[in-house]
């Protein structure tokens, strides 16, 4: 019998031509019509069940019945940026990319599904295989919810005893696994802020309170929080994203506007940074002025099951070789895979993807990815679907 790496290898130019088609039409979160309807299109074809319009677009499939019940993922949705790559497979749709990878996400598992339906037909598999196509990895909706928490609120991951997501990575070397166990991704917690003064002439600012110059000190107090609140080796950042102000150079505005974004690894350390955030702009109180300050909850922790990080370790080393599986690092970056890994015990990996000697980051818009990555993604799932039945098969 030949293994997943091999079986996925037979199907690399369909795998090739099946991204660049996604890649081509990229839709926003919560708005992936297209990529919803090429998924069922070919789950018919696999004779896979399932339902769609879960977390709105999103398509939820099964193969199997009974115990024990694994979950693979794979997001959905490309990002608001102009593509800059000259490539015959740029984005069609102007002003939006897959910049992050998501289309060879679910191109990697619409081709694990083909493999596991073969050998599923062939009785060579017992459980369940779940595959969660999610919307909205990159944003929320008006409610403030992701496409995996609304997964999970919408019972997609009900009675799954293990789920499993990956993402490949651009600036990594290609088709190697990065793995670890406990935290992966941060919490990411999102502000908006208004600092506010007294408005007036340009050439008399004693007479006004410049709203600029309390935000330069706000900020010097945000740093001063990272460097010498927080604990020196615990992970934790605040970052001021953007900062909007005034319209003439002779005229002090009112209020200064300011959105950030704060990341954090342990709950501890999120309350602590959100406290000393406000701390930060009463400084503007001291000098007679006033700020708002709005603090927005996101994604948690990402947070990998110990053993099910074991897990795929070894899957992945039995698979593509232990030299081509390595420890991987926390990231700043945040994942609402976070929601699906509090459902259930869940491993997050990464896929180096690195395509060439330019560096090529995500989110940004010359992202690409090395496609010969492509089978060994699809293989990596479908291998993680089979050695997981097989090592957690009920006994009859």
């Amino acid at each position: 019998m030949s293994t997943y790496l091999e079986r996925a290898e037979e199907m690399r130019d369909q795998l090739v031509a099946t991204r660049r088609d996604f890649h081509k039409h990229p839709e926003l979160y919560f708005q992936e019509v297209r990529t919803a309807r090429k998924i069922t299109e070919h789950l018919d074809n696999l004779g896979i069940e399932y339902t769609t319009g879960v977390a709105k677009t999103g398509v939820v499939a099964h193969l199997g019945e009974g115990a024990p019940v694994i979950a693979l993922r794979a997001d959905m949705d490309a990002l608001p940026i102009l593509e800059a790559n000259d490539v015959e497979y740029k984005s069609e749709n102007e002003g939006i990319m897959h910049a992050c990878g998501h289309d060879a996400h679910v191109t990697c598992l619409m081709g694990a599904a083909t493999m596991l339906a073969q050998d599923f037909a062939a009785g060579r598999l017992k459980g369940t295989v779940r595959f969660l196509f999610q919307p909205a990895e990159e944003s929320e909706d008006e409610e403030g919810k992701s496409g995996g928490q609304r997964m999970v609120q919408e019972h997609a991951l009900e009675g799954v005893d293990a789920v499993v997501g990956m993402h490949v990575i651009s600036t990594l070397p290609a088709n190697r696994v990065f793995v670890r166990e406990g935290p992966v991704m941060a919490a990411v917690d999102s502000f908006e802020a208004r600092v506010i003064g007294r408005g007036g002439h340009g050439a008399y600012p004693h007479e006004g309170l410049d709203p600029i110059w309390l935000s330069a000190q706000v900020i010097n107090g945000i740093h001063g929080v990272l460097s010498r609140r927080k604990h020196p080796v615990e992970p934790g950042l605040i970052t001021v994203g953007a900062i909007h102000a005034g319209k003439a150079g002779n005229v002090i505005p009112v209020e200064v506007e300011m959105v950030g974004t704060i990341r954090s690894f342990s709950q501890e350390t999120r309350l602590l940074l959100h406290r000393e955030l406000e701390n930060a702009f009463r400084i503007t109180q001291a000098f007679g002025g006033d700020y708002h300050l709005q603090i927005k909850y996101g994604y948690p922790v990402t947070v990998n099951d110990p053993e099910m990080a074991r897990f795929v370790r070894r899957m992945a080393s039995d698979l593509i070789g232990a030299d081509r599986v390595q420890e991987g690092t926390i990231e700043m970056g945040a994942e609402d895979f976070s929601f699906m890994a509090q459902a259930a015990p869940g491993a997050f990996f990464y896929l180096g993807a690195k395509k060439d000697e330019a560096t090529r980051l995500h989110h940004a818009p010359d992202f690409d990815i090395d496609e010969n990555i492509l089978p060994t993604g699809a293989a990596l799932m479908a291998e993680a679907a089979r050695k997981y039945l097989e090592e957690n098969a009920v006994e009859e």
